[in-house]
């Protein structure tokens, strides 16, 4: 009875496997170039979005250094054009 309180619960066993920071197009350290605006990023990493699980990238501007989180199907529809792969 005591070892129960320890079991995960149901919904925590059957969750969707989370991205793995590698899994996506851009690699993190990858230097990408925005084509609407010209504006330079760096990917830091691939995470999820904690809603929904959607995976999105978490990026930097070059510039700016502010950063930015965008869905990863956005990021790879052809808005941004790898510059630079580390």
């Amino acid at each position: 009875m005591f070892l129960e309180f320890f079991r995960k619960p149901a919904f925590i066993m059957n969750k969707p496997k989370m991205k793995d920071a590698d899994d996506g197009l851009f690699k993190p350290g990858s230097k990408l170039k925005h084509l609407k605006t010209g504006g330079l990023y760096k990917v830091i990493l691939l995470a999820n979005i904690e809603a929904t699980l959607e995976p999105a990238y978490v990026y930097e501007s070059m510039q700016t250094h502010d950063f930015w989180i965008r869905p990863q199907a956005e990021m790879e529809d052809g808005r941004f054009e790898l510059v630079d792969k580390q």
